[in-house]
């Protein structure tokens, strides 16, 4: 087993190839999860993800982190730090920011999942009932939160406590979370996959996300075996299983995907080429209202007709009964009037 001395002379002349794929792999670590973050921001819901895929890939990626910083590889490269220059020991030590990287990028995955945990929808009307999976629970946030944290916790303390009591040991414990991380990750997008096949929609999930990171996954294996080789194929092992089952969930979304934009280029083809479209439908309106103008004024015309035929009518009928009155004043009331003005 070659002696910390030789381990860190190795480490003064890095290969260049290996520095720059693992400088390029954590600023892509920090650039595929920008579109994720801000998706969920700016719908300011976490819908669409499933709570077991937050919680397995937290716990994850929390012994994913615990095993490489207790791995004898990489702590013997954090020793060789204090003989090695700036340059030297950032590059020795990029193995270590890739894996702190996407542990540091996923736990804020976990906080927005947290922060912006959707509402339960209104299940009273029957649209919303046929057409929603299970609503979300609070339950469910809170297992996320507290597991995440008590995992932590747990991980970090006892790694802590092995470091320090038996140093020349770490291997088996590094093991052990390598083979914790590989299982979790195993499992991790099972859940969402089946999630997203049961909503039929990706909701907060990111296309972009998973087209820079299904590859990226396989690259990241790939550069972490130069740094540790085979004997750590307990950390890289973890990534290859995570590409492969990220890639199935990415075939997944860009299908509902493209299902969907065809749905909605048909629908907006049906609404503008229809013999109603929006000029039609106007000019019906139009016609419509000049209609009803029409109508209103030729009734009030004839009202007012009818209002001057009535009044000449009351008229001849007001003559007619003063002429029959006149007509029936006996004769004597004449004889009368006669006398009293010869008088």
């Amino acid at each position: 087993m070659p002696s910390l001395a030789d381990h860190c002379s190795k480490l003064a002349n890095p290969n260049v190839f290996a520095v720059g794929l693992a400088g390029f792999l954590v600023l892509g670590i920090l650039v595929s999860y920008i579109p994720q973050h801000a998706k969920i921001i700016s719908r300011r819901s976490s819908e669409g993800l499933s709570p077991w895929w937050v919680l397995l890939g937290g716990l994850s990626s929390i012994a994913a982190i615990g095993n490489i910083l207790t791995l004898p590889s990489s702590r013997d490269d954090i020793h060789c730090c204090k003989e090695l220059s700036g340059g030297a020991c950032a590059a020795a030590l990029l193995g270590v920011a890739q894996i702190g990287c996407q542990w540091a990028c996923f736990m804020f995955v976990v906080m927005l999942f947290l922060i912006f945990f959707p509402e339960a929808p209104d299940m009273t009307s029957s649209a919303a009932s046929i057409t929603s999976t299970a609503p979300p629970k609070r339950r469910d946030a809170l297992v996320v939160g507290v597991s995440t944290l008590v995992c932590l916790l747990t991980v970090g303390i006892t790694s802590i406590a092995i470091v320090a009591v038996t140093p020349h040991h770490t291997q088996a414990w590094a093991n052990f979370l390598g083979i914790v991380a590989g299982a979790l990750s195993a499992v991790q997008y099972l859940p969402q996959i089946w999630y997203t096949f049961r909503l039929g929609d990706i909701k907060s999930l990111s296309i972009i996300t998973m087209l820079i990171q299904v590859p990226g996954a396989f690259v990241f294996a790939f550069s972490l075996w130069l740094r540790v080789g085979w004997e750590g194929w307990s950390t890289w092992l973890v990534y290859i299983i995570t590409g492969i089952l990220q890639g199935t969930l990415l075939g997944l979304a860009i299908s509902y995907w493209l299902a969907r934009r065809k749905a909605d280029k048909t629908r907006a083809n049906d609404i503008y080429d229809s013999d109603e479209g929006p000029d039609a439908v106007d000019g019906a309106a139009e016609e419509h209202q000049a209609s009803e103008r029409t109508a209103l004024l030729g009734s009030r015309r004839g009202t007012a007709k009818s209002i001057q035929k009535g009044s000449q009518r009351s008229r001849q009928g007001s003559n007619g009964r003063l002429g029959m009155l006149y007509s029936a004043t006996p004769p004597e009331h004449d004889s009368d009037t006669s006398e009293i003005s010869r008088k």
